[in-house]
């Protein structure tokens, strides 16, 4: 009988915990940032987003070369890669005609800067409420 109860309990407590879960999974919504980058610059000057979890999409419109992402904290030195958020890169550079993604980047109150060091595009705000 103990065996039983001891079975029941732990049953219960698994489907308790991944029921839990899926709910947390279901509340993490991916939001997508669309942005496009034309001949040394994007054509969205700066974004002002809510706090959350964020895909950013990269289109390359007749750039004439590779294109790509960089995001960085405001104020952090840009030259430094190890001042980039990496999950914020394009997971291949964006071609001419195409559009790439970057993998979903959490993204806390604050302001940020992006750019592309390949377009050689001016340094953007993005403020994060």
């Amino acid at each position: 009988m103990k065996k039983l109860i001891a079975t029941l309990v732990l049953t219960l407590t698994l489907l308790v915990s991944v029921n839990a879960q899926d709910k947390m999974m279901k509340n993490d919504t991916v939001k997508t940032v669309a942005l496009e980058q034309t001949t040394g610059e994007f054509t969205q000057k700066g974004l002002t987003i809510s706090e959350g979890t964020y895909v950013f999409e990269i289109a390359n419109n007749a750039v004439g070369k590779d294109v790509g992402f960089v995001l960085i904290k405001k104020g952090a030195d840009a030259s430094n890669p190890e001042n980039h958020i990496k999950t914020a890169y394009v997971t291949s550079v964006v071609k001419d005609g195409e559009t790439q993604s970057s993998k979903a980047t959490t993204l806390a109150k604050g302001e940020y800067t992006y750019f592309c060091p390949l377009n050689n595009t001016p340094q953007y705000t993005l403020t994060v409420q």
